[in-house]
C-alpha cells in the first residue's frame, strides 16, 4: 500500500529527475547509448549515391550487377540498475547520503532510458528491510514502470544484509541471459582483509564478459580525509567495529588517508582488469557533470 508521503516523495524525485534530463542531458544519453549494434536488413542493387564500402562483392560477382548490403541499428537497449543498499551507503557528510545520491541518479537514468525507448530493470540488494535477499523488477518501459522504479528506490533503506555486491553480481549473471547495459551504483567498499583484490572482483569480470557494465562509484570526502577535530567516535559499517580516533594526530590522519587510497587503488585496478567503465560521483558535488562527461567520452569512443 502506497502512503501519501511516499507518493509525494516519488513525485518530487520525478520532477527533479526530469529537470536534469531536460536541461542538462538532452541527447547525450541517446548518443552514448544508441543500441547494442547493427543487424543485417537486406541486399539490394547499387544506386547512385550509395557508399562503395557497402557493396556486397559476392552477390555482385554472381549477378553481374553491383549490389549493396543494408543494415539497421538495434535501437532498443535493456538497462539494468543494480543499486547497493548496504549500510555503508547510509553515510554522507556533506549534502546527502550515498543512498540518496543513488536514488537521484537512478531516477535520472530511468527517465533518460525512457526517452530513448529503452527497457529498464532494477535490482536492489544489501538492505535487511527486503523480504528476500535482493529485490528484482523485470525490465520494462513506460511512465507507469518508471514511477515504479523510482518508488522502489525511495522505499529502499540501507541495512546490514549479508547479501553483498559479490552475491548481487553473481545473481545478475544467472538471471539476465540477454546482453544488457548494467549500471552498478555502489561505493564498492568491501574491506580488503589482506586480499589482493575485493571479493566482488571475480564475479564482476565474469559478468562483464556477457554484459556492458558501468560502475558508478559513490564516494564521500570523509572517506578519504579525516578532519582535524580531536577525539571522535567512528563506526566501520563494513566490519561493524566501533572505535575512538584522535583526528588531532597528523600521523593518524595520514595513516587513515593511505589506507583509504590503498583500497581506492584496488577498486580502480579491479575495474580496469574487468574492462568496466568507472565514474566516481561524490556526495559533496552535483552528479550531473561526471555523468555528462562520461556520456561524451562514450560517444567519442563509439565514433
Amino acid at each position: 500500500m502506497l502512503t501519501e508521503e511516499l507518493m509525494r516523495e516519488v513525485k518530487r524525485l520525478e520532477i527533479r529527475a526530469r529537470r536534469r534530463v531536460d536541461d542538462l542531458f538532452g541527447g547525450q544519453y541517446h548518443s552514448a547509448f544508441k543500441g547494442q549494434g547493427i543487424e543485417f536488413a537486406e541486399v539490394r542493387e547499387y544506386m547512385p549515391g550509395d557508399e562503395v564500402r557497402t557493396i556486397d562483392w559476392n552477390v555482385t560477382a554472381r549477378t553481374g550487377h553491383p549490389h549493396i548490403k543494408r543494415f539497421t541499428e538495434e535501437r532498443q537497449l535493456t538497462v539494468i540498475l543494480c543499486v547497493d543498499c548496504s549500510i555503508s551507503t547510509a553515510f554522507g557528510s556533506v549534502r546527502r547520503s550515498k543512498h540518496q545520491l543513488a536514488c537521484e541518479i537512478g531516477a535520472v537514468l530511468t527517465l533518460a532510458a525512457g526517452r530513448n525507448n529503452d527497457r529498464v530493470g532494477l535490482q536492489i540488494f544489501g538492505s535487511d528491510h527486503l523480504e528476500q535477499e535482493s529485490f528484482h523488477l523485470r525490465p520494462s518501459k513506460g511512465k507507469k514502470h518508471a514511477r515504479r522504479v523510482m518508488r522502489e528506490l525511495i522505499d529502499s533503506q540501507p541495512g546490514m544484509s549479508p547479501f553483498v555486491l559479490r552475491d548481487a553480481l553473481s545473481e545478475l549473471g544467472r538471471t539476465h541471459k540477454r546482453r544488457a547495459v548494467i549500471f552498478v551504483l555502489s561505493d564498492f567498499l568491501s574491506g580488503l582483509n589482506n586480499r589482493e583484490e575485493p571479493d566482488w572482483a571475480k564475479p564482476m569480470r565474469m559478468l562483464a564478459r556477457k554484459h556492458e557494465l558501468v560502475a558508478l562509484q559513490l564516494t564521500d570526502p570523509l572517506e578519504f580525509q579525516l578532519p582535524r577535530a580531536g577525539l571522535i567516535r567512528m563506526h566501520d559499517p563494513v566490519s561493524g567495529r566501533r572505535y575512538s580516533v584522535d583526528t588531532g594526530s597528523r600521523r593518524v590522519r595520514d595513516r587513515y588517508h593511505k589506507q583509504a587510497m590503498r583500497e581506492q587503488a584496488s577498486i580502480e585496478d579491479s575495474m580496469r582488469r574487468a574492462r568496466v567503465d568507472r565514474v566516481e560521483i561524490s556526495t559533496a558535488e552535483s552528479f550531473v557533470e561526471p555523468l555528462y562527461r562520461y556520456f561524451q567520452q562514450r560517444e567519442m569512443r563509439r565514433r
